[in-house]
C-alpha cells in the first residue's frame, strides 16, 4: 500500500533524524508538518525545500514540546490542512549528562516533558483522527537507553524506558483500530544532539572528546560505526507500509549489535 498522500507530523524535525525521517516520508509522496527550534530562515528554507523537491505540503508549527496546549495547536494545525495525522513521529529529544547526585532538577524535568510527555499529548490528541479513518502509524524514535542503562543519563534513560513502555500500552489500546505502535531505538548517531554531549562526557571521564567517541560512545557499538540517519528512516518508512501491518508494540533496534550481548 502506497502512502502517498498521507499526513504525517513528525517532532523534533528541523534538523538532524527529525529532518530525515521527514525528507524521506516526503520523497514517499507524504504531506508534512515539522516542528522544532533554530533559526526561522533556515527552517524556512528547510520547509520549501520539501514542497519543491517532493512536490507535497509542508508546513512548520513551532510547538514547544514542553507545552501541552502549544501540542493541542500543532495537531489542530494537522487537522485543518490535512484531515487529521495519518502518521505521527515523536522525535523531539534533549540530553543532559551528568552524575545522579548532581543532576539539575529543572534538567530532570525538562527531559522528561519534551523525550516522553510530549509524546503522550501527541498520541491524545493525534488518535481521534486515525481512528475515524481507520488507520495511523505511531512512531516513537526511543533509543537503546530505552532498554539499557549508561552513567550520566538519568532523565534520559528514565525517559526513554517510559516511553518504550508508552509504546506497549499505545500498541494495545489501538490494535482494533488499525492504528499500530511501534518503538525504534537506535544506538549513536551522529546528530547535534550526541555532538553536544561530547564536552560534557570528557569532562566526565577525564578524557579527550575524541575518546569518548572511541572509549565510550562507540564502546558497546559491535559495528564500530555511528548509526546513519538514513538507517532510521528507512525503517520508519517500512513501519508504515502495509508489509508491517502485524508489527505493534515492538522495539526495533538499530544499534551496531550494542543489546545483542
Amino acid at each position: 500500500m502506497s502512502i502517498k498522500s498521507k499526513s504525517a507530523v513528525i517532532t523534533g524535525s528541523t534538523s538532524g533524524i527529525g529532518l530525515g525521517i521527514a525528507t524521506a516520508l516526503a520523497k514517499a509522496g507524504v504531506n508534512v508538518i515539522i516542528n522544532g527550534f533554530g533559526e526561522s530562515a533556515a527552517i524556512e528554507h528547510e520547509r520549501q525545500n520539501l514542497e519543491k523537491t517532493y512536490q507535497v505540503k509542508a508546513f512548520y508549527h513551532n510547538a514547544d514540546m514542553t507545552k501541552p496546549e502549544q501540542i493541542q495547536q500543532m495537531i489542530a494545525l494537522a487537522q485543518e490542512k490535512f484531515d487529521g495525522v495519518d502518521i505521527l513521529v515523536n522525535n523531539a529529544g534533549i540530553q543532559h549528562v551528568q552524575v545522579i547526585d548532581e543532576f539539575p532538577d529543572k534538567k530532570w524535568d525538562d527531559i522528561i516533558a519534551i523525550n516522553l510527555s510530549s509524546s503522550f499529548h501527541t498520541i491524545k490528541a493525534s488518535v481521534p483522527s486515525m481512528k475515524k479513518k481507520g488507520w495511523g502509524r505511531i512512531i516513537n524514535i526511543a533509543s537503546v537507553h530505552g532498554l539499557v542503562a549508561s552513567p550520566f543519563k538519568a532523565g534520559y534513560v528514565a525517559a526513554k524506558h517510559g516511553l518504550v513502555g508508552l509504546t506497549k500500552v499505545a500498541a494495545l489500546d489501538l490494535a482494533t483500530h488499525g492504528i499500530t505502535a511501534n518503538a525504534i531505538c537506535p544506538g549513536y548517531v551522529d546528530t547535534p544532539l550526541v555532538r553536544k554531549q561530547l564536552p560534557d562526557q570528557a569532562k566526565e571521564y577525564g578524557i579527550s572528546e575524541d575518546e569518548v567517541i572511541q572509549k565510550v560512545i562507540l564502546k558497546d557499538h559491535f559495528i564500530k560505526q555511528f548509526v546513519k540517519i538514513d538507517d532510521i528512516a528507512d525503517l520508519t518508512l517500512f513501519l508504515c507500509s502495509d508489509a508491517a501491518r502485524m508489527m505493534t508494540g515492538e522495539t526495533l533496534c538499530i544499534d551496531g549489535g550494542w543489546t545483542a550481548h
